[in-house]
């Protein structure tokens, strides 16, 4: 009988023993399942995460990619304009007013300026020709002299035309040889196509008191004045006194040249011819 008991409590123990195992093999499995599933949630977030950062990062790019185009293609289009922006500056200035045309630097063959009459015969570039005409009506309303055009623009055949005539004085009056004559004649008169007046932007100018292409034209109450006005035009006194080795051509105190009446100013201040202008705005 007491056995019977002992083997009933030992079976009973036995099943404790197993409920208390399967217990805490349950309770590990649980919270095994439990960290997995805590895991996988946080996974499920890392990813989530992920993948938003991902878009925002292609979103990032993506604007990165769009704003670099758009810099680049504003860029190709100011390339584009500086040319048009560059000639634009360029013709603000006028440079072109200050072409130098001598033996050294020659006319670009058939050049031909737009002209516009300054009176009677007279023709001069569009741009100059009517405040050729205002500095001498000044001048006169000044009682200050009597100035009038003697020479303006010429082609390159009445260039020829007084070339040649020069040269034929030059022989008759030294009677030296052609070779000679055409030297001395270039101090004087342009040789073809390096002339000035080709460009259409110098005027000789003289007094009706004393119409003669002399030094004495200096002392014309004409010239006077307008070595005093003429830069409050665009003009400047081309070949001055004691240049001649700087312009290759002798005083003229009757040749006027356009250059606009910024670079006039700052010429006429200065008390250089164009070469030496010129030269010096290169330099800078």
């Amino acid at each position: 009988m007491k056995h019977s008991k002992i083997r009933s409590g030992g079976k009973s123990i036995r099943r404790e023993v197993l409920i208390a195992l399967a217990l805490i093999v349950l309770t590990v499995a649980s919270g095994f399942v439990i960290q997995l599933l805590l895991q996988l949630q946080a996974m499920r977030r890392s990813e989530e995460q992920a993948g938003l950062l991902m878009i925002d990062t292609l979103e990032e790019f993506d604007s990165f990619i769009w704003n670099e185009h758009a810099a680049h293609a504003a860029a190709a289009e100011r390339l584009k304009e500086l040319p048009q922006q560059k000639k634009q500056r360029h013709d603000d200035l006028q440079l072109d007013l200050l072409t130098i045309v001598s033996s050294a630097s020659p006319l670009k063959e058939g050049y031909v300026p737009e002209l516009a009459t300054v009176v009677e015969e007279y023709q001069l570039d569009a741009r100059c020709a009517a405040l050729c005409w205002d500095m001498m009506q000044d001048c006169r309303a000044e009682n200050a002299g009597f100035p009038m055009i003697c020479s303006a623009y010429r082609t390159q055949e009445f260039q020829q035309e007084l070339f040649d005539n020069k040269v034929i004085r030059v022989m008759q009056e030294k009677y030296c040889s052609v070779e000679e004559a055409t030297v001395l004649a270039a101090e004087e008169v342009a040789f073809p196509g390096t002339s000035e007046h080709q460009l259409g932007l110098a005027a000789d100018i003289i007094d009706e008191t004393y119409p003669y292409l002399t030094e004495w034209q200096e002392t014309t109450g004409t010239q006077r004045w307008l070595k005093e006005h003429a830069a409050d035009y665009g003009f400047i006194l081309r070949y001055p006194p004691e240049s001649s080795n700087i312009t290759g051509i002798i005083y003229e105190p009757w040749h006027y040249r356009y250059v606009g009446e910024k670079f006039a100013h700052e010429i006429t201040n200065r008390g250089i011819t164009l070469e030496e202008y010129v030269a010096w705005r290169r330099g800078r």
